[in-house]
C-alpha cells in the first residue's frame, strides 16, 4: 500500500473501471464499499474494503459504512496543518486524496409510479453527500468527482501529471455543493408532499422555501436576441403543462414561445367544452367554444383574424384534417392539441418551422400550485388564481333592478373566464361563445373598455342580433365605463365590485336598462 488513497462508491458505474485504473496508475490505493467493491473485484482491479481502514463493519443494510472518523478525518484533514497531521497520525487516519462518489438514485426512485414511501426513504443517501461535502470543503487537497461527465478530464490530468490542478478541484467542489443542494431540495419537496396532511404549529413553520428545477433545454435567446435563456422544469410537473408537452414537429421553442404557450394553456383550462384559444404577447386575441372543435376554431379566428397572425393556437380536442386545412392557411408559431390525426399532422408538417405539440388535456392536474415571479434580489410567491365563481352564476349577486337572462349569464361566465387571464387593466366584450373585443394592459379601465368596444363594433358589424356583455377584471372606479358600454350596445356587465362608487355604476345601469352582477373576486393579472 501507499500513503495516497482514493475512495470509490458509486451507484452509476459508468466507466468506473477506467477511472479506477487511472487512479491506480497515478499511485493511489483504492478503497470501496458494497456493490462498487464487488464490481471492481470482479474486474480484477486491486481494491480494499473501507472496513480495512475503519476497522468497523458495514452494517444496518449498508446505512452505516463510511460515516466514520477515519473516513472523514482522511477527507477533512488539512495537509499543511501540523495539528491536523499529528491528529491523523495519532489516530491512524490515512489521507484520502480522491473521492469518486455519486448518490443513491432518489430522483429515479420517486419517478417510478409504484414507489412506496419506504422505498423512497431507503434511497435517501446519507453517507454519499457527507463524503462529498467533506471532500469538497477540503478542495485544496482533495479531488472530488460525482458526475461521470467529468471522468475524462480527471483521467487526463492523472495520466499526464499524477494529480489534478487546483482550478479543476475548485470546479468540482462547486459542482458538489450544487448537487447536494439539489438532492436535498428534491427530498424536501417529496417529503413535503408526503406529509402535507400533518398539522403543525404555524408559528413553527420554516421561513424558507426550496425550489427544484432541472435544465430542460437551452433556448436560442431570451425575450430579445441579445439575452441568453434556458428552460428549466420541475421533476413533478403536472401532465397538463408545457413542461410535459411533447413536440412532434418544428424548430425549437423560444423564450417568448414558452411564455405565450403557457398563457394559452392556462386560458383553455377554463373550458371543458370544445375550445380554441389564440394568444399573442401573453394575451388572448381570440377565444371561442363550439359544438365541435372546428366550429370553435372558426369562431376563434373570426374574433381577431389579424392578430392571430404569428400567434399560438391551443385546441382541447384532436386536430382533424378539416381543421388542419384551416390552420395550414395561417402563419402560426405553435399549434398545441391533445393529438393530431395522421393526415392532419402530415399536412401541417409540410411547414418546416411550425411547432406541433401535444399535451395531456384528459389528465389535467388540479393540484393547487404556487406561482413564482422573480424581482431584482427577490422572489414573489402566491397561490394560483383558482376560483369557482366564474362558472357558477348562483354565487353571483345581481346589483341592478334588471336581472341577466340565462343567455346573458352564459355570456357573462364565458367573458369573465377569459378576462381572468388578460393583463390588467382588462376588459373583455363577448357573447356566449366567443370574444368580440379585448382591452388589455391599460393604465385606466375606460381606456381598456374603449379598445375592447371598438374591436367588438368591428367584429359585430356583420352579425345579426349579437349579444354583447362586458367583463371587467376589477371594479369600476366611476360610472364612465358603464355609460360607454351602453353606447356600444352592451346589455350586461360582470365585475368584482367593491368600489366606493359602486352605487354610481349601479345607478347608471338602472337608468340605461342594463344588468350588472357582482362576483366579489378580483382577477388582476400583472
Amino acid at each position: 500500500m501507499t500513503d495516497r488513497y482514493a475512495l470509490i462508491s458509486v451507484s452509476d458505474k459508468t466507466d468506473i473501471e477506467k477511472v479506477a485504473e487511472a487512479l491506480i496508475q497515478s499511485g493511489l490505493t483504492l478503497l470501496s464499499t458494497g456493490g462498487t467493491l464487488k464490481a471492481l473485484e470482479e474486474a480484477n482491479i486491486p481494491v480494499l474494503a473501507v472496513e480495512t481502514v475503519t476497522e468497523f463493519p458495514e452494517m444496518m443494510d449498508g446505512r452505516v459504512k463510511t460515516l466514520h472518523p477515519k473516513i472523514h478525518g482522511g477527507l477533512l484533514g488539512v495537509r499543511k496543518n501540523e495539528e491536523h497531521k499529528k491528529a491523523m497520525s495519532d489516530h491512524g487516519i490515512v489521507p484520502i486524496d480522491v473521492v469518486v462518489v455519486n448518490l443513491y438514485p432518489f430522483k429515479e426512485t420517486i419517478q417510478h409510479p409504484n414507489t412506496s414511501l419506504l422505498d423512497a426513504i431507503e434511497n435517501i443517501d446519507i453517507g454519499g453527500p457527507s463524503m462529498l461535502r467533506s471532500a469538497a470543503k477540503n478542495y485544496q487537497s482533495v479531488t472530488v468527482v460525482t458526475d461521470p461527465r467529468d471522468y475524462p478530464l480527471l483521467i487526463e490530468q492523472l495520466t499526464n501529471n499524477n494529480e489534478t490542478t487546483l482550478q479543476f478541484r475548485q470546479y468540482l467542489a462547486k459542482k458538489v455543493f450544487q448537487l447536494t443542494a439539489y438532492y436535498d431540495s428534491l427530498i424536501a419537496e417529496y417529503l413535503t408532499q408526503q406529509f402535507d396532511n400533518i398539522e403543525a404549529e404555524k408559528s413553527n413553520d420554516w421561513p424558507h422555501i426550496t425550489l427544484t428545477y432541472e435544465h430542460s433545454q437551452s433556448l436560442r435567446y431570451g425575450e430579445n436576441s441579445h439575452q441568453a435563456a434556458d428552460f428549466y422544469t420541475k421533476l413533478d410537473a403536472p401532465e397538463y403543462s408545457l413542461a410535459n408537452a411533447v413536440q412532434l414537429h418544428g424548430k425549437e421553442l423560444s423564450y417568448n414561445n414558452i411564455k405565450d404557450a403557457n398563457a394559452a394553456l392556462q386560458i383553455i383550462g377554463e373550458f371543458p367544452e370544445p375550445c380554441a384559444v389564440a394568444v399573442k404577447h401573453l394575451n388572448p386575441c381570440g377565444v371561442a367554444i363550439g359544438s365541435t372543435i372546428e366550429q370553435a376554431f372558426n369562431h376563434c379566428f373570426e374574433a381577431d383574424p389579424i392578430s392571430i397572425f404569428g400567434g399560438i393556437v391551443v385546441l382541447n380536442r384532436p386536430v382533424t384534417l378539416a381543421l388542419a386545412e384551416k390552420l395550414h392557411d395561417i402563419f402560426l408559431e405553435i399549434v398545441i392539441a391533445p393529438s393530431f390525426e395522421e393526415d392532419a399532422f402530415q399536412l401541417l408538417a409540410k411547414k418546416k418551422n411550425i411547432r406541433l405539440m401535444t399535451v395531456h388535456f384528459s389528465e389535467k392536474d388540479n393540484r393547487p400550485e404556487m406561482e413564482y415571479a422573480s424581482v431584482s434580489g427577490g422572489l414573489l410567491v402566491q397561490n394560483v388564481d383558482c376560483s369557482s365563481e366564474l362558472t357558477n352564476p348562483s354565487e353571483w349577486e345581481t346589483m341592478t333592478e334588471l336581472v341577466p337572462t340565462e343567455k346573458e349569464k352564459q355570456a357573462l361566465s364565458f367573458g369573465m373566464r377569459v378576462c381572468k387571464h388578460v393583463k390588467s387593466n382588462a376588459i373583455v366584450i363577448s357573447n356566449e361563445y366567443r370574444t368580440l373585443g379585448i382591452g388589455s394592459g391599460q393604465m385606466n379601465r375606460v381606456g381598456a373598455a374603449k379598445i375592447a368596444l371598438e374591436q367588438a363594433k368591428n367584429a359585430t358589424k356583420d352579425m345579426k342580433d349579437s349579444l354583447l356583455i362586458m367583463a371587467s377584471d376589477a371594479f369600476f372606479p366611476m360610472d364612465d365605463t358603464v355609460k360607454l358600454a351602453h353606447e356600444y350596445g352592451v346589455s350586461s356587465i360582470i365585475q368584482p365590485a367593491g368600489s366606493l362608487k359602486d352605487k354610481d355604476s349601479i345607478a347608471a345601469c338602472n337608468e340605461l336598462g342594463m344588468s350588472m352582477v357582482k362576483t366579489g373576486i378580483r382577477h388582476f393579472k400583472h
